[in-house]
């Protein structure tokens, strides 16, 4: 659906296209509804009021959203917004009339034993640039993940964790990084680059309500070969366990599973597939 009418054309002076001005969500779907509706729309509006697009109303965009994902048991939902059309050169127009983009999509064929038995990581070679303005947004230019992701083909290697210029470890491609340390549950720092996943402010807000502080800090490649458990999160993951971290070029360890924080863990996977919650 583009801007509440079924299409699949989007005018190329369109700025998403033509500067990648724009921000998206991608929403799990259960039961023909979003799942953690308010936390994507919240970061939608918060990315929003930084770039200056206006943003739809959530009553509009939920609508629309039921309208695409109704009787559907699974999916996802992406939903695009960009600025909308305007002349050539990168001065934003006046009144921007934004475009709203929603399409579907099938359940990702992710192997089911990857959240209860683990997965395996690799580092990636390619670094995210550090830019505090546009830090923790998730706007639509995602070039470095492009590239990151094109590292890898082997299907059993589920995500690559990727360093900022500077060497901290930011998340993988796709997700946030949590580390186990001592009993403390740690996450890399966001204040310059990477993406504030809805599933991390999740764990952020919850982990108190299990007896786990979260610390957010630099994050470095030892520090992820010392630590005694390491889990990632999305929205449609869920949580995937680390049980194995690197290349055998590079060196790999084996992780156990056995002191990561079940319960929370067990919490936050029923909250990313509880619909509109």
């Amino acid at each position: 659906m583009i801007n509440g009418s079924e299409a699949n054309c989007l005018p190329v002076s369109d700025r998403g296209l033509q500067y990648g001005d724009g921000l998206f969500e991608t929403l799990a779907v259960r039961d023909g509804a979003p799942c953690l509706w308010h936390a994507h729309l919240d970061r939608l509006a918060r990315g929003a009021d930084r770039l200056g697009i206006p943003c739809p109303p959530q009553e509009l965009l939920l609508r629309e959203c039921r309208q695409l994902a109704g009787g559907e048991s699974t999916g996802v939902v992406k939903i695009i917004l960009t600025r909308g059309s305007g002349g050539r050169g990168y001065g934003p127009p006046e009144g921007p009339q934004p475009s709203r983009i929603l399409t579907l999509h099938p359940w990702p064929d992710y192997p089911p034993d990857w959240g209860e038995q683990g997965v395996e990581v690799i580092f990636c070679r390619t670094r995210l640039g550090e830019n505090p303005v546009l830090a923790g947004l998730k706007h639509l230019n995602r070039l470095e993940q492009v590239l990151a992701r094109s590292e890898w083909r082997d299907r059993g290697i589920a995500e690559g964790l990727m360093q900022d210029i500077r060497g901290r470890i930011i998340g993988g491609t796709m997700s946030n990084l949590f580390l186990v340390r001592a009993g403390r549950l740690l996450t890399p720092r966001l204040d310059t680059c990477g993406i504030a996943g809805t599933v991390r402010d999740l764990v952020l807000r919850i982990a108190g309500a299990f007896g786990s502080k979260v610390l957010e800090r630099d994050i470095m490649r030892a520090d992820l070969f010392a630590a005694d458990g390491l889990f990632l999160t999305n929205a449609l993951i869920g949580v995937w366990p680390v049980r194995r971290l690197g290349t055998q070029k590079m060196g790999t360890r084996k992780i156990s599973l056995d002191n990561l924080p079940l319960e929370l863990l067990a919490a936050v996977r029923r909250a990313t597939r509880t619909p509109l919650n």
